[in-house]
């Protein structure tokens, strides 16, 4: 194999990957007796990270459910 071809073949590897982490992200509220506790950042059916909805980017996040409904 040629060294050419083992780095189209890595970089083809590289772009699968990245397609698949950027895909079906979304964003679930959890609520406890009506209020948000935490913002679930989700790919496909896997929980990535727990945001804070009194962070700053939790802010943003709620803020942009509330103009979209």
């Amino acid at each position: 194999m040629s060294e050419e071809t083992a780095t189209a073949e890595a970089t083809e590897e590289v772009t699968e990957a990245a397609a698949e982490n950027t895909e079906d992200i979304s964003y679930h509220a959890v609520e406890k007796e009506g209020n948000i506790t935490a913002i679930w950042e989700m790919q496909g059916r896997k929980h990535i990270r727990t945001i804070d909805p009194r962070s700053s980017e939790g802010k943003q996040i709620l803020a942009l459910f509330e103009t979209a409904g």
